[in-house]
């Protein structure tokens, strides 16, 4: 573990917060590039950023706290404070779902309040999500944080908090990234109508989410219920629901426009 890779002065530069601000800004490079291709504003694309970015943050950390009210009884300014009661500075605890539920949200209120169609700029953001979660999963793995249960496997990794070898996770959501990434680029040149790259994503992460979390560590709180010595988290449940919005949505979008290519073939159709 390196949580603190550097100090400038009285400034810890911590590890976790160094791979999401290169995330961000790689991310957003990455978006308003693609962005150019569908016509779509650069100023446009750094708004939509912006806002996904706070919602994300606000979101990852709300989930995280209500699911681990026990960790601010009698000090919920923590919540919110950078200034902690114990003395440190910064908010530690956020849970990446949280963030991508409402995420999402944020974005489509975004786009209701333009009044304007979301999937070109959603397809041009969709693979910058994957290279920011192998950049921040990284940060996750010197951070200590987001680990998986004891394994005695090849690839368990000993941390100082843990006796047993462990499952390192991160690593594996990090690859999982990219080669998600790689993936969406590849197939996305298959694209007939707008929203499939942003749909195939959420497809992705929801299939790839439920799968890891069988590997990840989690409090109690966070189980849902299980079945014998497997444990269905909060997490797999909301990937299983964003899998459903995401199948619905692909599906319903790519029937619109094979119907409007029959119409439009039909208009103009030449009659004898």
């Amino acid at each position: 573990m390196h949580p603190d890779l550097f100090s400038i002065g009285p400034i810890h530069i911590k590890a976790y917060g160094l791979a999401l601000a290169i995330s961000f800004f790689l991310g957003v490079w990455l978006a308003i590039k693609r962005g150019e291709k569908n016509d779509i504003k650069s100023q446009s694309m750094i708004d939509l950023c912006f806002i996904i970015l706070v919602s994300a943050i606000v979101g990852s950390r709300l989930f995280y706290v209500v699911y681990h009210t026990e960790e601010f009884a009698g000090h919920w300014l923590d919540a919110i404070n950078p200034f902690q009661s114990s003395g440190e500075i910064g908010i530690a605890g956020l849970s990446m779902m949280g963030g991508v539920v409402l995420a999402i949200i944020g974005s489509m209120v975004y786009f209701i309040a333009k009044r304007t169609s979301p999937w070109a700029m959603l397809d041009s953001m969709a693979p910058a999500f994957f290279l920011g979660l192998g950049i921040t999963r990284v940060g996750c793995f010197f951070n200590g944080c987001c680990y998986g249960l004891p394994t005695e496997t090849w690839c368990g990794v000993h941390f100082p908090f843990h006796h047993d070898p462990i499952w390192p996770t991160q690593l594996f959501s990090s690859a999982a990234g990219f080669i998600m990434l790689g993936l969406l680029l590849v197939i996305e040149k298959k694209r007939t109508f707008y929203g499939f790259t942003f749909w195939l994503g959420v497809i992705f992460y929801g299939i790839w989410r439920f799968s890891i979390d069988f590997l990840r560590y989690y409090e109690e709180s966070m189980i849902i219920f299980s079945l014998g010595s497997i444990n269905i988290t909060r997490n797999q449940f909301l990937s299983v629901c964003l899998f459903i919005i995401a199948i619905t949505w692909f599906i319903y979008l790519k029937r619109k426009n094979e119907q409007n290519a029959e119409q439009y073939n039909g208009e103009n159709e030449i009659s004898p």
